[in-house]
């Protein structure tokens, strides 16, 4: 195990981690509730990406089983994008897409 190092707002003197942060102009938005992760090409940013099956053996040592396919544009690769939605957000992503919520 490597070493554990102290927080720069603790060396740097303040009393809380947002102390720190709100010197330093950081922002740390929370987003409270359950979070939806939906993935999207890093191409032309559609949300209609599907994981590309094949017959190899996914045991094999070149076989990562994370290849994507973007429906949209044809791109191919493993680095595909993600976006994190709120539930709110989640519920308008389906409501866009027409899909029926139960």
């Amino acid at each position: 195990m490597g070493k554990l190092a102290t927080p720069d707002w603790i060396t740097e003197g303040f009393d809380s981690k947002a102390d720190w942060e709100k010197s330093h102009g950081v922002k740390s938005e929370k987003k409270k509730g359950k979070i939806f992760r939906i993935k999207i090409c890093p191409k032309c940013k559609s949300y209609d990406v599907a994981i590309v099956l094949s017959n190899s053996d996914s045991e094999e040592e070149t076989s990562t089983g994370r290849l994507w396919q973007c429906k949209k544009c044809k791109w191919k690769g493993e680095n595909i994008g993600e976006r994190e939605l709120t539930e709110d957000e989640f519920m308008e992503y389906l409501d866009e897409r027409g899909e029926e919520v139960a």
